[in-house]
């Protein structure tokens, strides 16, 4: 694959233990599964309403691929998809951006404009 960023979205209290530690080792299902899950900008409104409906003040980090070499694998995942998983901890400094994801009216996750 030759994407540049992928996202990892993360509740805001997983945002101020990366803030507080420099790293996110990962969410309760990556320490399971043994790698941290990300999304392509495609699958992150699905991964959203998937895995974190109806929670508000999520933190949506744009994450720097490049640093991680063989760490990061596409594997294939919901309906066939390639999705990339990261087996490596996350570090603060490849977090290129973030936005926070609030609720609408209807409960559905406000993405950034032209997301």
């Amino acid at each position: 694959m030759t994407e540049l960023f992928a996202y990892k979205i993360l509740t805001k209290d997983q945002y101020d233990q990366l803030k507080t530690d420099g790293v996110f080792k990962g969410a309760p299902v990556d320490l399971a599964d043994g790698y941290i899950h990300l999304s392509t900008r495609e699958q992150a409104s699905e991964t959203a309403a998937k895995h974190f409906a109806g929670q508000d003040h999520l933190v949506m980090l744009m994450i720097d691929l490049a640093p991680f070499g063989d760490a990061l694998k596409w594997e294939e995942s919901r309906g066939g998809a390639l999705f990339p998983h990261l087996y490596a901890d996350l570090p603060v400094s490849a977090v290129a951006g973030k936005v926070v994801l609030r609720l609408d009216e209807q409960g559905k996750h406000l993405f950034p404009a032209g997301f």
